[in-house]
């Protein structure tokens, strides 16, 4: 055992003085105090040397538990990431089935409001087949909205024979700047629930 002061301790280590103060109050070191000034009590290089082996140790123990500790913390993230997209997907599913039962319903509706409306303002024509015809017509869906072809209005509007070539071409030429028209394979699609047309017909 030889004594060394606190910066020879330090330098021997090969660490801070803060180190060495360290291992003081830990009690790893033998602290002498002569004539108020402090000592270090130092083992041979040997005894010297396993001291730092065993906090070499203890350090790579706490490393270890630490890693297992997260990947412990990896396996409840990726189970609870799993659980939330599985949860996700369901959701998903059972917004798409209440959307379709909406959209039965929608369409039940309709057919029943277009079929009041030809028994009473078609009285002179087949109520069944003018809703038949005003179901089935060329229907396309734009920005969530369905829009009707030119033709299909035409004919719920029961335009002349004779009057329908000079509206197709007001509404042909009109299409291309016209906002209240979109052109879907050639055709022209019109949306008259939510446009007025009175100013093309």
């Amino acid at each position: 055992m030889k004594k060394m002061t606190i910066a020879e301790a330090a330098e021997h280590f090969g660490v801070s003085k803060e180190a060495i103060h360290n291992r003081i109050r830990r009690g790893s070191l033998t602290c002498i105090v002569e004539n108020g000034v402090k000592f270090v009590a130092v083992a041979s290089a040997k005894a010297a040397h396993s001291e730092t082996a065993i906090e070499a140790d203890r350090y790579t123990r706490y490393i270890e538990q630490e890693n297992e500790r997260l990947r412990d913390k990896v396996d409840v993230l990726e189970k609870e990431t799993t659980r939330l997209r599985d949860q996700r997907e369901q959701m998903l599913i059972d917004e798409r089935v209440k959307i379709e039962q909406i959209y039965k319903e929608r369409d039940a509706q309709l057919r029943s409001v277009l079929h009041v409306v030809a028994t009473k303002f078609l009285s002179h024509a087949n109520a069944d087949a003018v809703v038949e015809e005003a179901i089935n017509a060329d229907v396309v869906e734009v920005a969530d909205e369905e829009w009707i072809s030119l033709k299909a209005f035409l004919k719920l509007k029961r335009v002349k024979e004779k009057e329908k070539k000079k509206i197709k071409n007001r509404f042909e030429t009109a299409v291309e700047a016209d906002e209240r028209l979109t052109l879907r394979e050639g055709k022209v699609f019109l949306n008259p629930s939510r446009y007025d047309y009175s100013d093309l017909l």
